[in-house]
């Protein structure tokens, strides 16, 4: 037996995040989430419960939110990641972010980037949603502090900016 330490493997991981290349040379076993926040420094993306319950960490993985405590960075190489930093466009605020801050949708804000991501890609199949089916969509996200009216109604709100052609 030696006393020396094992050295851990690492790998490349190539993602394209909110439009722009990125990689590292991190150890196999990094969680996505880990990655976006130490290693790209995205701290938008919110570590809640590490049990994939909670929602606070949700990003899209090419165009589909995920939850990512869920996932390794190596099975995003290759591949496109947008987080909550990604909503924002040439300093206009995306509708759902919008909606969130007219209609109050948070109180502490912890969940809120899961919850607008969530909200981003629901939108984008579903752009004219009856409520049941935000409430269906957002049932992955856990809110906390509020009792989900306003969350609600963010998502209302910014799928009617939507609809009137916001972006």
């Amino acid at each position: 037996m030696t006393t020396e330490a094992i050295k851990p493997t690492t790998v490349t991981v190539r993602v394209r995040v909110n439009g722009s290349a990125r990689q590292a040379e991190v150890e196999p076993r990094l969680l996505l989430v880990h990655f976006i926040r130490e290693t790209l420094g995205l701290t938008g993306t919110h570590i809640g419960c590490d049990t994939s319950h909670c929602g606070a960490c949700t990003v899209i993985l090419d165009g589909n939110p995920i939850k990512s405590c869920t996932i390794f960075a190596v099975q995003a190489d290759g591949r496109q990641v947008m987080t909550v930093e990604g909503l924002e466009q040439n300093g206009k605020l995306h509708p759902i972010q919008e909606g969130f801050t007219q209609e109050h949708g948070l109180q502490c804000g912890f969940c809120t980037p899961g919850m607008m991501l969530t909200g981003y890609a629901f939108l984008e199949r579903n752009p004219n949603p009856l409520e049941e089916e935000i409430r269906r969509a957002i049932s992955g996200n856990l809110c906390r502090c509020t009792g989900y009216v306003n969350i609600v109604k963010a998502f209302q709100y910014a799928a009617a900016k939507l609809r009137q052609g916001g972006t």
